[in-house]
């Protein structure tokens, strides 16, 4: 074999692992593969988000006869006095023990309520005061991170407080080409615990797990998959290879004349 075909056999036997490195499956790329089996099943669409230390509150309270709830409410003549220590008035930070200083009823604790039982609670303690009062609370830095192989990583603002790991995936863009689907995995914090659960976006069986529903600040890691991890490798290599060919090629060349 002359060294014109021994380098073209290189090149090619070359050019060759370089794309089988990036070959990816059709059982790694497609979601829910087993879709099918959804149908009949009994889902969980019962989810509440529940509040937790760190989490910001706005709470207003109205009623028919505002007078009745102005104690509740921060009065406009306080505002130019709040606004150098609070950009938004009527907003609570919950504090480390899950309690917020609520004006007229002291310290309130609210933390591990849901929305509807934290409004219950308001809702009870101003009845003395104003028997239809109107409470709208909103949990004001709701937010989820999604980071790795996804079209646009980044940190989302959840404005209606619930969200499913889908619509995350769908404010990141969705996963590239190269996201590992079966091991997307979610860190979670839990009463100053950090967990982990990983889901299988091949399967349908991810809507029946606990991470379906996100919670506030956790944080979705897809990782890439085999071939983006070959593909890597290879180009970081590339160059080394392809140099030791030339060289090796470049010896035998002038060994053989």
């Amino acid at each position: 074999m002359s060294i014109k075909e021994l380098s073209r056999t290189f090149l090619t036997l070359l050019a060759c692992v370089a794309f089988c490195s990036s070959c990816i499956s059709k059982k790694e790329v497609l979601y829910f593969q087993d879709i099918e089996t959804l149908s009949g099943q009994d889902q969980n669409t019962n989810y509440n988000t529940v509040i937790r230390p760190d989490d910001l509150l706005s709470i207003t309270v109205s009623s028919q006869d505002p007078e009745s709830v102005a104690i509740f409410n921060p009065v406009a003549g306080a505002a130019n006095a709040l606004r150098t220590t609070n950009d938004r008035l009527g907003t609570y930070l919950v504090d480390k023990n899950g309690n917020i200083e609520f004006p007229y009823l002291g310290t309130l604790a609210i933390a591990n309520k849901t929305r509807i039982e934290a409004i219950q609670l308001l809702r009870d303690r101003i009845r003395e005061f104003a028997k239809e009062a109107v409470i709208d609370l909103r949990i004001l830095n709701f937010s989820i991170s999604v980071l790795g192989e996804v079209q646009r990583p980044g940190t989302f603002t959840i404005p209606n407080e619930r969200i499913t790991v889908l619509e995350a995936l769908g404010l990141a863009g969705d996963m590239t080409i190269f996201g590992e689907r079966k091991t997307v995995k979610i860190i979670r914090e839990e009463e100053g615990v950090k967990t982990y659960g990983e889901l299988d976006f091949t399967s349908i069986d991810l809507v029946n797990s606990p991470f379906y529903y996100l919670q506030q600040n956790d944080v979705i890691i897809v990782s890439p998959n085999k071939a983006q991890i070959q593909s890597g490798a290879f180009n970081r290599n590339s160059t080394i290879f392809i140099s030791i060919a030339g060289i090796v090629i470049s010896v035998l060349t002038i060994l053989t004349r």
